[in-house]
């Protein structure tokens, strides 16, 4: 038996960890201390079988690295319980020991390493494929403070610094050992080497940090193989130059220490300046290489020195374009270190990387100045010419005389490194994120790559881990799940399908829905608490939450909001059945117009909520800073899932899937996965609106549509619109939201007004939100479609999603990791 169920033995080891790392005894110790305790008694497990699951690698199996800016894991404590089977068992040992375990994992903070669905997608197939046995690294940065800890003050979002780290982390191990040096600027000389006759290329006057990773355990479920996140963390090479200091040259003295601590300070610093875009170009190379160095380090180690066949035993898969700096990295390796010729290098390369594209929108495909990039990486510069010399070549000789391809597809155009074009053409494999916007890369933005190389699109739609989002954050709803179909569904939720028959069963109907309303009060137990406003659980829980984004809609949303509160306001004898709207989301901190939306919904909840008139029928909540642990509350306690992005746009959404593994109707647009969603429970169990992909890429491409139309023939419409700039939602400013205003009617820094159609399908969302209402008043109808939801869910496991890209991209074996002695 593994020593951590052992009860008796895990009580005594966390009185002991108290004892020792914080000189107290249990009865003392603070509900932190307690969680530092508990989270090392389990890594002391953990650590068996992570040295176990490196030694299956030493075997030389093929291993996926995972590149990415982003993941966005989550609390530690509880996933890594859940995983190693032992969740009961510690929390009836705490029991015992009067310590409750929600307390305590309540004190761990989010770990800040993401921000929206690119970071928490990573961290969901990191955690799929520890539990299928695939042997994985993901790579990324060790922030010191992440993205930005939102608070909302007088309904503003202020950004403040998430310093998650300053109690520690118990789970990772700093690997100072594996230490690599990562260079910045100076210039290239160029020189043959005497003994080979080959070019050598020198990078001189560089500055340089060192880069220190920290490994945190990735658990699979059940299985005992522990895969690692391998995050860097930056340190000055010469921490202090006294020299310089001594000199009077006290800039000199601190720069390397500096240029280290900004490197990862923040998650995405602000790059609507120069300063922002070369830091985070910094970053990007900054874990590419030593990613790359410590991977190429490890392969000689446990292959020899031969680079040749790479490819047999490493992937590197580039989780959208940040990491595509791996492509010209790889390449400066083999030729510059390892002394390939080019075509040697150009071979391994395009054989081991492959590339991940999470957008649709041309503007967010990754482009850097061409000055900034070679000075701040110019022997990358180099390689990267060399590469889209060679491919102009290759669109020259396939269209002569076609000046327009080159302009859409040359790497270096227009003054601009095109990140996502480098990716393409190095990359063997390229895949998006679910079905409509694979088949858009394809037809659309990426049509010229498409027609030159079909073979390397493909598509994988994106998946969640029900590990997380079921078992430990629905923990009511799971064990109701496996009373009734056993536990497999746990590592195979294709078997959640074997509760559609209980949608016919009044009894499991009824029970399905007391699960839904005690989590609802537990939802808003958290309101209570963390925003002062009672809502009721009983009222429909309307929710939005996600990155905040034009495109994602949460203007659309709240403009209903204003509307509906209108209808009540000027008919108050029609029925109304109570609503609470809520919404959670950041906004980038350069991001004005986000920022301005988030400002109105405040704006519009502080009228709202205080109405005694309406007699609490409408309330609307902003949680304020949305992450993992309090979306595992949210997603629980839905009744709707807001999924409303203009369609073509939103390239798959997760959030999507987990609201409906919780048993929450779609209110959406037929777009990303939403589509497939649909398809697997049925248009009937959704509610579905707007204008589909293949209208607004038509308007798109006729320059649009006039919303004044809309604007001057419908009164209800034009009636909420006029409300941003007469005041109503701000204490009499008729300035505070005209930005808002502007957006949708006129516009001068876009080619066209309202960009993302809200005014367009603003009826076809308010017939749907009626359509939501009644469907609700027939509670065996809206429980029958809640509990389809649930039990339509199985395709959209990250389970799913990895064993499509091993079979399809990866091509791993699963190892096997036997358990240790003590079990």
């Amino acid at each position: 038996m593994n020593k951590l169920f052992e009860k008796e033995t895990f009580k005594k080891e966390v009185k002991e960890n108290v004892k020792r790392l914080f000189r107290r005894t249990l009865d003392e110790a603070t509900p932190q201390q307690i969680f530092q305790a508990v989270s090392y008694a389990a890594k002391d497990v953990i650590m068996d079988d992570w040295i176990e699951t490196q030694r299956q690698y030493k075997k030389g199996v093929k291993t996926v690295y995972y590149m990415s800016m982003e993941f966005l894991m989550g609390r530690a404590l509880g996933n890594n319980l859940i995983n190693l089977q032992a969740y009961q068992e510690v929390k009836e040992a705490l029991d015992e020991l009067g310590i409750d375990l929600n307390v305590i994992e309540d004190q761990e903070p989010d770990a800040a390493l993401g921000n929206g669905g690119l970071g928490r997608l990573a961290a969901c197939f990191l955690d799929s494929l520890a539990t299928l046995g695939y042997p994985a690294y993901g790579c990324g940065i060790r922030y010191r403070y992440g993205m930005f800890k939102q608070k909302i003050e007088n309904g503003y979002q202020v950004e403040v610094p998430d310093n998650w780290l300053k109690d520690g982390n118990p789970f990772e191990v700093r690997r100072e050992e594996y230490a690599k040096e990562v260079r910045f600027g100076g210039n290239i000389r160029f020189e043959k080497d005497p003994v080979t006759g080959k070019d050598k290329f020198i990078q001189e006057n560089y500055e340089s940090v060192l880069a220190i990773p920290y490994d945190m355990p990735i658990i699979g479920y059940g299985n005992h193989v522990v895969n690692t996140l391998r995050i860097w963390d930056a340190q000055a090479i010469t921490d202090f130059s006294l020299d310089s200091f001594d000199r009077g040259d006290y800039h000199k003295a601190v720069e390397q220490e500096n240029l280290a601590k900004t490197i990862v300070e923040v998650l995405y610093p602000n790059d609507n300046h120069y300063a922002g875009k070369e830091l985070r170009l910094k970053q990007q190379y900054f874990f590419v290489s030593a990613s790359l160095q410590a991977m190429i380090a490890k392969y000689k180690k446990e292959n020899g020195n031969d680079l040749h066949k790479l490819y047999e035993k490493v992937v590197i898969q580039m989780n959208d374009t940040h990491p595509t700096v791996s492509v010209p990295e790889l390449m400066r390796i083999l030729i510059d270190e390892e002394g390939m010729n080019w075509e040697e290098a150009w071979e391994v390369t395009t054989k081991t990387c492959a590339y991940t594209n999470h957008t649709i929108m041309a503007e967010a495909l990754e482009k850097w100045p061409i000055d900034l990039f070679s000075r701040l990486l110019p022997r990358i510069y180099q390689i990267v010419q060399e590469i889209d010399r060679r491919f102009v070549e290759q669109v020259r000789a396939q269209y002569p005389g076609n000046e327009d391809k080159v302009r859409k597809m040359a790497i270096l155009y227009d003054g601009q490194v095109h990140m996502a074009r480098m990716a393409i053409i190095a990359g063997y494999s390229v895949n998006g994120v679910a079905r409509l916007h694979t088949e858009i890369l394809k037809h659309q933005e990426l049509k010229d790559f498409y027609e030159m190389m079909p073979e390397k699109f493909n598509n994988k739609t994106n998946g969640i881990t029900q590990r997380r989002f079921l078992l430990h954050g629905n923990p009511l709803l799971a064990d109701w799940v496996t009373a009734h179909i056993g536990d497999g569904w746990i590592t195979d939720l294709a078997q959640i399908g074997r509760l559609k028959p209980l949608a016919e069963d009044p009894k499991a109907c009824e029970e399905f829905m007391e699960i839904k309303y005690h989590n609802k009060e537990r939802l808003a137990k958290y309101i209570l608490e963390h925003n002062g406003i009672e809502v009721d659980p009983s009222s429909i829980f309307d929710v939005q939450v996600k990155r905040l984004h034009e495109y994602k809609r949460q203007l659309l949303n709240i403009l209903h909001v204003m509307y509906l509160y209108n209808q009540m306001k000027q008919h108050p004898e029609i029925a109304f059945y109570p609503r609470t709207f809520i919404f959670g989301a950041k906004a980038a901190a350069g991001y004005k117009r986000a920022k301005e939306t988030i400002k109105l919904i405040n704006s519009v909840a502080d009228v709202v909520n205080n109405d005694r008139s309406i007699n609490g029928k409408i309330k609307v909540v902003f949680i304020e800073d949305y992450r993992v642990s309090n979306a595992e509350l949210i997603f629980a306690a839905a009744d709707v899932s807001e999924q409303i992005s203009t369609a073509s746009k939103e390239a798959s959404g997760t959030g999507n899937m987990k609201f409906m593994l919780n048993g929450a109707p779609t209110l959406g647009t037929m777009d990303g996965a939403n589509i497939e969603i649909v398809e697997e429970v049925g248009e009937e169990n959704a509610f579905i609106f707007g204008l589909r992909s293949d209208e607004v890429i038509r308007y798109e491409n006729e320059g649009g549509y006039n919303p004044m139309d809309i604007y001057n023939s419908d009164v209800e419409i034009r009636q909420v619109v006029d409300q941003l700039v007469d005041g109503t939602y701000a204490n009499g400013d008729r300035e505070m939201y005209r930005d808002l205003y502007n957006a949708l009617l006129t516009t001068n820094d876009s080619p066209r007004a309202d960009m993302y159609f809200i005014l367009k399908d603003f009826r076809s969302y308010a017939d749907a939100q009626k359509r939501v209402e009644e469907a609700y008043r027939d509670k065996k109808h809206w429980a029958q479609m809640a509990l389809l939801n649930t039990a339509c869910s199985g395709k959209f496991t990250s389970d799913r999603t990895i064993q499509e890209y091993v079979d399809e991209i990866w091509h791993l074996d699963p190892i096997t990791v036997p358990a240790t002695e003590e079990e």
